[in-house]
């Protein structure tokens, strides 16, 4: 098998920290074997560097300043310590018409501010039905620059904790997957899945040739399934390297 190194990042959205968040085990540290890291809110990110966690922002204005009454810049995150922003994740381009345009200013600003760019795609249930899947991620990475990690997140199985939304099938994600990875100039760029992932179908989608990580909501706000897909992802990071 190739050699991957998993990056498991923890979005708890406008939620506070979950217990044990700081704790000395906490399973939202950094294994050796993988990489971890945590979205939380603007206003938790100073507990969670303090905590030692590696930390990365919901979002970012690329300007670096500004009458921008609310918001935060990316090059402000990178002064308190993030390592990561998400940029164009599903809820900013639906509730805050972020645009590819606007992603695209992001990740570069990011790029430009040395943090790491996780650039959201991913289709809605409509779009998908049409058979225009392909387009729509296409369209959305056409301006991105190299250098960044992407994460495809299928609307449509982003459950907020909705059980009717399952996750994608393994096949659904391998597939768009490595499409995506076929419009990448670099091809050893991570693609991470970020639609449903959870203890239980983790180990079938992470064993995907071109799935490198999850982009982990609900089940991040759980501590022991949060551990349960990162041992999953530290097991299958040894049988790698093995």
């Amino acid at each position: 098998m190739p050699n991957k190194r998993f990056l498991i990042a923890a979005n708890w959205k406008m939620h506070s920290p979950p217990p044990g968040f700081d704790a000395a085990d906490s399973p939202y540290k950094t294994e050796s074997a993988v990489d971890v890291a945590v979205f939380p809110s603007f206003i938790d990110l100073s507990r969670c560097i303090s905590a030692q966690l590696i930390t990365g922002g919901q979002t970012g204005r690329p300007e670096p300043s500004g009458a921008l009454t609310g918001d935060v810049s990316i090059a402000q995150l990178k002064t308190v310590g993030c390592r990561y922003v998400l940029c164009g994740h599903s809820e900013r381009r639906k509730n805050h018409g972020e645009t590819d345009d606007y992603v695209a200013q992001q990740a570069i600003a990011a790029l430009e501010a040395g943090l790491h760019p996780i650039v959201c795609v991913g289709e809605t249930a409509d779009e998908r039905k049409k058979g225009k899947q392909h387009d729509v991620v296409k369209k959305q990475l056409k301006d991105i620059p190299s250098g960044i990690i992407v994460a495809y997140e299928p609307v449509w199985a982003i459950s907020g904790g909705d059980p009717s939304k399952p996750a994608a099938s393994a096949q659904d994600a391998q597939d768009m997957h490595a499409f995506i990875r076929s419009l990448l100039p670099d091809k050893a760029m991570r693609i991470l899945y970020g639609g449903s992932m959870n203890g239980k179908n983790c180990e079938e989608l992470l064993k995907c040739p071109d799935i490198d990580g999850g982009l982990v909501g609900g089940a991040s706000l759980k501590p022991e399934e949060f551990k349960k897909i990162v041992e999953v992802a530290v097991a299958l990071e040894k049988n790698y390297e093995s």
